[in-house]
Formats: C-alpha cells, structure tokens, sequence
C-alpha cells in the first residue's frame, strides 16, 4: 500500500494530516501490519494535552498492545468513537481511519516530521 503524499509521518508509524490547524492522525500500512489483528482502541480523552512525541493513546491486536504517539503537539480536539465497536477498521483501512484530531500548538513541530517518500525509504530499511 503506498502512502499517501498528503500526509506527514513519524518513525513510530503515525500518519498526520493538516487541515487548517487541526491534525488528523492515524497509523500507517506499516504499523497495521506490524501489529497484525486490531481488535481494541483506547481512545484519547477530548480536551486532553498532547506533547510531540509522548503517548496519546493504546493499540491492541491480538499479538501485543502498541501505544500511539501523538506526532505534534496540542489538544485532543475529536476522537473516532467509531474504533470503539469496530478497531478493525485499522487494518482494513489504515489511511482512512483516523483515530483523533489535534487542535494544533506549534505548527513548526511539523516540519521534524517525515513527507511520504522519506517514509517510504525509512520504511524499506526497516524491513530488510
């Protein structure tokens, strides 16, 4: 699955996507795949302060429990309470379920972040 050049990415395989100043922010191919079977999402609390880099919220499959990290700084401004009865969602559609929105800080922390070419390579090296 090729990622999407609209976005921004971490090296622990967050995806984010600005609009206006409010992130968008998922987890990658790469992440669902490494994680195999999604079956629970711990949402991040609305109104809850987020730092970059610092935990945001828990992934669990059936193989391990991951944590998310918030990959700007800010409030959580909206959670996908729709991961609640269906976290699958992740694996079937990583780059089109997003798990919270961030109403943004310090839009400069963006620029630390990876475009989707770089990730790609990062990606590669990781896998060989």
């Amino acid at each position: 699955m090729e990622n999407p050049a609209d976005r921004k990415y971490t090296k622990k395989h967050e995806w984010v996507k600005m609009e206006g100043n409010t992130a968008i922010v998922g987890i990658t191919d790469y992440a669902q795949r490494s994680l195999t079977d999604i079956v629970f999402v711990e949402l991040p609390e609305v109104g809850k302060g987020v730092e970059q880099d610092r935990q945001m919220c828990v992934v669990e499959s059936v193989k391990s429990v991951s944590d998310v990290f918030a990959p700007v700084s800010g409030e959580i401004s909206e959670v996908n309470k729709e991961l609640e009865q269906h976290p699958e969602k992740l694996n079937q559609e990583p780059f089109n379920t997003w798990i919270a929105k961030i109403k943004v800080k310090d839009a400069k922390e963006l620029d630390s972040l990876m475009n989707a070419a770089q990730y790609t390579e990062y990606v590669k090296g990781l896998e060989h």
